[in-house]
Formats: C-alpha cells, structure tokens, sequence
C-alpha cells in the first residue's frame, strides 16, 4: 500500500466572534489535501474501517444527510479528507468532555486546498484538539498505529489547563442562556458579563459585589463567630490557641470533645472533629497550624455538616454531607480497600468530580486512622467499618428540606458578614427542624463558595444556582431582554467610516450617554481621543468593551477583520454597511469578485438585534439586499430622493411590509429629509448642516450617521445640533 504525504496545514485562523460562518468562536483551518485530493475516502483501502474501529461514535454524526449515521454514509459514498478531518477533530473533542456539534468544510478556488472549521470556545483547547486529529487521519490513511487514549488525554490537559472551572463555567452557561455576553478577562476564572458599564464582573462564586472587607472577616473564621454570635446566630463556643499546651488546654476547659481546626483555610483542610484525647489534640494542633494563620479549638457540635448556599440574601441550594468509611473484608488491607473506594465514578481530580479521592497518607487520614488505632497496612477483619474522613464530603442535595428558620439564620448571617453570595457550613441533626431547639450551629461562612456540590450532588436534585447569580447581578425585569448591554452601533465597510463612527460617537455622547468610539483613526471616549493608530479590530473592540465608562460604544470594523479575527461582539443595538469596496485586497481569504463580499459584510447585519436597525446603503445595490438578513427594523440612505429602492422601502411600509416603520434619509437638492413611510421631515441644508468653520463632510457619509442615530430615536433637533458642533480633526 503507498504511503500518502500528510495533509499540510497551510494556516490557521482563530475567530473569536462572529464571523462568515457563524455566531461563535470557531478555528477555521486552510489544508492543502496534496495527492489526497484524488483519493476520497472510499477508495483509501482499509480507511473507513480503521477509523470507525477507532472513533465508533461517529455514528452519532448526522452530518449533510440529517440522521444518525449521516457521515458514515458519506464515508462509503466517498467524501474528501478536509472534511473527514472535520468530523475527527469535532469527535475528539466531544470524547474529550468538550461538545463541539458544529463544523463546515468547503472548497476554495485552488484544487485540493479546502477551509475547514469547527467549533471550539478556547483556542489553545482547539490547536490541540486540530493537531490530534491530524495525526489520527494519516495513521488511519497510512494504516499505522495510533494511540486514542493518549490524544484524548493531550485534549483533556489542555481542557484542564484552560477551561473555565465548573463554579465559573455554570455561571457563564446562564448568562448565555438569558443572552448576556460574556468576555474572559485572564486565563482563570475572572470573566466580564455584559458590556461596558452595564457590565458585572465574577471570579469562581465571587462578584465584584462582594466586599473585600467581608471577605476578609470571612477569612477569620473566630472574629466571623465573635460577630456572629454578638448578633444571636448560633456558633459553637471557641478560642484561639498559640500552642498545643495551650490547646489541650481549652479544650478542656470548654468541654469534650473538641473541634481542633485553622482560622482562616478552607476545603477542610486541617480540620479535625470529635477529639476527645490530649495525644489526638496535640495532633490535631499540628495539623492545623501548617494550613492557617492560627489555630481555633472550639466545642464539637453534634449532627450531621451541611452547605447552604446564600445569594442575594436568598438561600438559592442546600447539601449535606457523609462520613467516608471502608468496611474490611478479612483479606484486603486498608491501603487496598481505600483503592477500591477511590475507583467510584464520583471521585477524582479534575474539578468536575463532586468527590475527591481519598488520600490514605494524607496527615488528617493518617490521624483518624491512629485513632482507631489501625494503619494503612492493616488488614481489617470482616464487617469491622473504618473511618477516613468526618469532613468535606458535602454532596447530598437537601435544599428542599431546609426548614425556613435554618434558612433564617444562614441568610442573617450572610448579611452579618456582609456577603453578597456566601456559603455556609452548618452542622444540623435535622435540616427540617429548627435550628436552636436542635443545637444546631453555624460553623463557617465562606467567601466565593464552590457550586459543584450543588450542580453535581452525588444524590438528590442539581440545582440551577449559576441562574440564581446570575439572576442577582441581573435581575430580571418586564421586557428586560437587554440585560447587560450598551448601545452599540457597528460600522463596516471603507467609506468615510472613520468619520461616520466619530460623528455618531459625538451625537450619543450629546444625548447623555459616555460613548467610546473605536475607528480606524484611533480610540475615543467622549470624543477625546486615548489611543492613536487605527482601533477598527478585534483587539480595539475589545478593549472599548470592557471599559466600565462606555454607556454606549461605536465600533468601525472592515472586511479583513471579519475574516482574520470576527466579531468582538455578539450581537450590536444598529448595524451599518455602507459599501462592498476592497475585495481586490483580500486574495488571501480566496475572495476576487465582488459577489463574494456579501458573505462577508453580511456578518454585521447578521448580528443586529431584533429590536434594533441595519442601516443600508441604498446606492449600492448588493448593500440595500442586506435588508432581507435583517432581524431588526431597516432604515435606507441614499443621495437620491427619487431612488427606486427608497421609494419602494417606504411604500412597502405604507402597505404593512416588513422591514419596519420604511424609515430612509435621502437628499431632496440640497435638503436632508427624513422620512417615515409617507411622512417627511426636512433636517436642514446640508450648508446649513456643515461642520464647525463650514467644513462640509461627505454628503453619503453624513446620511449613513444621521440614519444611525435616528435609528436609536435621537431626535432631528439633537441631530442637527450635534452635527454643527462637532470638532473633527483626522
């Protein structure tokens, strides 16, 4: 059998918002098949068993042919190897634990170079997901070995690496379910929801709501239960302790058995509970000391531990915890017993897994085991039951029976502290019933509390809690579908669209809202510039966006940006397109007519909202035939009263058309009119419109900026005015 030369991969693009393909980031691959191009997929002997043995649930792909089983058949019909890499990369990423449903192969005008796309939200987790596939495809072509269980590792490392984690993750998912935008600001878990100042800013559970002071008290944990207590919550009796004498000490004094544990750490480490011997305080004071600033001991509780999650002074999810015991066999140490246990699905490493695995080496395993007086090379007799941990196994939901005066007392106490969201480790016999009768105490309040316990209990009811944050840094109103949002007013084509986009900016900054505007003349805020060099990119969107001054903002963007980078914005208030020019510069994304600009400048009307406006150049044929892509009302400019196609945009909204109210700015001579339908009103000359020193700007350029604003409901009056003061200086 010949040995094919792999595919090349000529270069890779990754965009990061709309773009020609789709709303979502995606990597958009160029292959060079090579000899492949001759050789589709049924006539590669061997090819398509190798690859199914390898990847079974291909299956499952629909593909072109719209049901299970889609892409095989494709496969035995015989497809190009562009897009079987396609359905190799989309497959691993789904084995990988990262869903990835979309992705598209197409040809370009070179033979055997085909662009092929699929859908991936972090870019570092794409290349590797590509890179995996590619080896998969020529070992399966050249019938050679290939390793699957190394590829989807390499994936799920790079997942790990850079993925957001789960806390952050479920928060993000229900800002996109309730279409709020959201932008990762590192490569943690600080993330933006929203845009400019209607923005709202999260790191894990933590808002930027949440007070660094309470925070901080939060942190210790004896002043949170000195404040705590001062306010009639109940908390176990305490005291910080400077020595294990000292230790040993008050915990006599306060009665046994005692809870020996940090101030200020968290995830229970270091804690220890139900310590009724001086040798296991002295211990446990060991313990502790390493994981905190200080050391508390404080009276055992009796029951049973539970989280209550509080947001919004609402208790939103509850879960309790298990002890985690082995039972012994007669034959099994208890090193081999705890391997047993650690092979539960619900345990592992990662973040996703509610459990952890059991460290049966770690000090505070090590502790409880001395104190049944059996090590990890014991081998224990049948039926006798050993206990590895009392804590942190909280993964049993329960928030159904919560009884509404524990739900009190977590909720004063989160208000207490001062915690916007605050979880709170509470030790009950019976959540059901109240909390003092039963001698119930809260223990801890936790600043940023994780939420995987509570979206993924090991038993019980996952609860949508990233909704409730999300629900209390947005909060839902009648109507309220813009949550999150400013006014942005996209601007693409090459114009004068660097005066179209500085001369709205000006205008909605006069109407009262801060505008930035990023153009290809530099970045400005309030129409002062704070940037030179051109800002009509990605990365110059971005940065506007995630300004907390910009009430609204106006992007300029061009057709190489949508091609090389897409969008930095989901979806914009008004879009306007005001050419189709420079398809001759754009060879290398294999456009050279005209016709294929469509394809391309169509991305911004694609991404108008449904209340809001695409504004079309009605002298450019292929521009005004946007319209029909339009989700939002369509105003028409144009520098002719009497042309056909404003003529029939505004006809056609005095005979219940779609298209909205048939809104068009045209010039009559030398007037600027306005025009509803039937309806007209003049704006003025455009002398009488000229820029301060009689600067008269182009009459196209001026029509496409006024047709912006009116669209947001500036009034003629404000625009006029505007237009007269404003100080352009390239």
């Amino acid at each position: 059998m010949a040995t094919f030369q792999d595919i090349q991969l000529l270069r890779t693009n990754y965009l990061r918002g709309p773009s020609i393909w789709t709303y979502r980031p995606i990597l958009e691959v160029w292959l060079d098949l090579g000899q492949l191009e001759d050789y589709p997929s049924h006539l590669l002997p061997g090819f398509n068993q190798r690859l199914t043995a390898w990847l079974p649930d291909l299956i499952e792909h629909h593909c072109g042919v719209g049901e299970r089983g889609g892409f095989l058949q494709r496969l035995e019909e015989g497809t190009w190897c562009g897009h079987v890499l396609e359905h190799i990369v989309i497959e691993l990423l789904n084995l990988s634990g990262m869903p990835a449903e979309f992705g598209q192969t197409r040809e370009t005008s070179r033979r055997g170079v085909y662009r092929m796309v699929f859908r991936c939200p972090e870019e570092a987790v794409a290349r590797v997901a590509l890179a995996q596939g590619h080896r998969l495809i020529m070992a399966a072509i050249n019938d050679q070995p290939f390793d699957l269980p190394a590829a989807i590792a390499a994936i799920k490392t790079a997942i790990d690496d850079r993925y957001l984690g789960p806390s952050t993750a479920c928060i993000v998912t229900a800002a996109s379910e309730r279409r709020i935008p959201h932008i990762r600001l590192n490569d943690g878990n600080l993330v933006q929801l929203g845009y400019g100042a209607a923005q709202r800013r999260i790191w894990t559970a933590e808002t930027d709501q949440t007070s660094a002071i309470a925070e901080g008290i939060a942190q210790d944990k004896d002043f949170t239960k000195r404040l705590l207590a001062s306010c009639g919550v109940p908390v176990p009796e305490g005291q910080v302790v400077k020595s294990a004498d000292e230790a040993w000490e008050v915990a006599q004094q306060i009665g046994l058995p005692v809870t020996v544990k940090p101030s200020d750490g968290n995830h229970a480490r270091g804690v220890t509970l139900e310590l009724t011997r001086e040798a296991d305080i002295r211990a446990a004071f060991a313990l502790a000391e390493p994981e905190g600033s200080e050391v508390i001991v404080e009276r055992f509780v009796e029951g049973v531990e539970h989280r209550l999650l509080v947001v919004g002074g609402k208790v939103v999810a509850a879960c309790k915890g298990e002890t985690v015991s082995v039972t012994g066999n007669g034959k099994s140490t208890l090193r081999e017993l705890v391997e047993l246990e650690n092979r539960d699905p619900r345990r592992g490493i990662e973040q996703e897994y509610p459990l952890s695995p059991i460290d049966v080496d770690a000090p505070a395993v090590q502790l409880e085991l001395r104190r049944q007086d059996v090590t990890p090379d014991s081998v224990i007799e049948p039926g006798r039951s050993i206990l590895l941990q009392r804590n942190g196994n909280m993964a049993i939901d329960c928030t159904d029976e919560v009884h509404p005066d524990v739900a009190y007392y977590a909720q004063l106490a989160a208000r207490i502290v001062g915690l916007d969201i605050a979880g709170m480790d509470m030790v009950l016999k019976d959540v059901s019933q109240p909390m003092k009768p039963q001698g119930g105490a809260i223990l801890e309040v936790n600043a940023g509390p994780g939420l995987l316990m509570h979206l993924k209990p090991t038993s019980g009811t996952p609860r949508p809690v990233g909704m409730a944050i999300v629900d209390h840094l947005f909060p839902r109103t009648e109507g309220g579908s813009g949550a999150g949002r400013i006014p942005i007013v996209g601007i693409a084509g090459t114009r004068e669209n660097a005066f179209i986009a500085r001369l709205v900016g000006w205008l909605l900054q006069l109407s009262g809202r801060l505008t930035g505007v990023a153009s290809s003349e530099g970045m400005f805020l309030a129409n002062r510039r704070t940037q030179g060099g051109s800002a009509a990119h990605w990365a110059g969107a971005h940065r506007l966006l995630t300004n907390r001054l910009a009430e609204a903002a106006v992007i300029q963007t061009t057709a190489r940006s949508i091609l090389d980078e897409g969008l930095a914005y989901d979806r914009c208030l008004v879009g306007v397109v005001t050419d189709m020019d420079g398809f001759e510069q754009l060879a290398d994304h294999d456009i050279a007519e005209l016709g294929q600009m469509r394809r391309v400048l169509r991305t911004q009307i694609d991404v108008v909202l449904e209340g809001g406006a695409g504004v079309l150049n009605a002298d450019v044929g292929p521009v005004a035939e946007l319209a029909e892509l339009c989700d939002g009302e369509v105003l028409l400019y144009s520098t002719h009263a009497d042309h056909p196609r404003v003529a029939a945009h505004r006809a056609s909204a005095r005979q219940g058309g779609s298209g909205g109210e048939g809104r068009a700015v045209f010039l009559r001579g030398d007037q600027v009119v306005l025009a509803t339908g039937g309806a007209e009103r003049v704006l003025g000359t455009l002398g009488a419109l000229a820029l301060p020193g009689g600067v008269r700007p182009d009459p196209a350029a001026l029509l496409a900026a006024i047709a912006a604003v009116w669209a947001m409901d500036l009034t003629p009056e404000l625009i006029a005015a505007g237009i007269k003061t404003f100080e352009y200086a390239a």
